[in-house]
């Protein structure tokens, strides 16, 4: 099967996830500066969620370059993976309403852990139909940055009883980690063209 239209939808659900997120701002009654003031935290939790989603599209955007054709086990791994980017937006407007209190920061980790999941999953099943010599295989290496991912989500959601803080911290280090642009894709397609 072609992957443009997966590619399509994925886009489009991206898109959605986004313009969620955005809509949980509600303008203030006020024009002054302080009107605006108690929208900080929710304010912090969109950019935060705003990063994760573009490295989400960055990322599936450059795996899907290394994919030729997908079957029914990519669609559905590619659906999984949309399923948990589109709890972000629920994840994402309870911690800014809650100012990152304890659980609804463990519910965001808990929620970017199964992202990253579904991810692997995803990665996984493209590994499987394209083989050990894919493109995608030669680029992903051993996936230190994914591994480390997991690691530092399993933390950060084990510890947000207690200092959800050092939670956020963790979501934060681990966006900055994916935020540096990965060329390993591009480069291995750029030498294969």
């Amino acid at each position: 099967m072609n992957k443009n239209r997966l590619e399509a939808f994925s886009d489009g659900v991206l898109a959605i996830i986004i313009t969620i997120m955005v809509l949980e701002f509600k303008v203030p009654n006020d024009t002054s500066f302080e009107a605006i003031v108690p929208l900080f935290h929710k304010f912090l939790s969109y950019i935060l969620s705003f990063i994760y989603v573009g490295i989400y599209w960055n990322n599936h955007h450059h795996m899907m370059h290394t994919v030729k054709h997908v079957n029914g086990t990519i669609l559905w791994a590619n659906l999984h993976l949309l399923f948990w980017l589109s709890m972000i937006p629920f994840a994402t407007a309870w911690i800014g309403e809650h100012h990152f209190a304890a659980f609804p920061m463990m519910l965001y980790g808990i929620i970017l852990l199964m992202n990253a999941i579904a991810y692997f999953i995803l990665q996984s099943v493209i590994l499987k139909h394209h083989g050990k010599d894919s493109l995608l295989s030669k680029a992903i290496g051993k996936d230190y940055k994914g591994k480390a991912s997991v690691v530092l989500y399993l933390i950060a959601v084990l510890v947000s009883s207690d200092y959800s803080v050092i939670s956020g911290a963790i979501y934060i280090l681990v966006a900055l980690i994916w935020l540096v642009p990965d060329k390993r894709i591009e480069k291995l397609f750029n030498e294969n063209n």
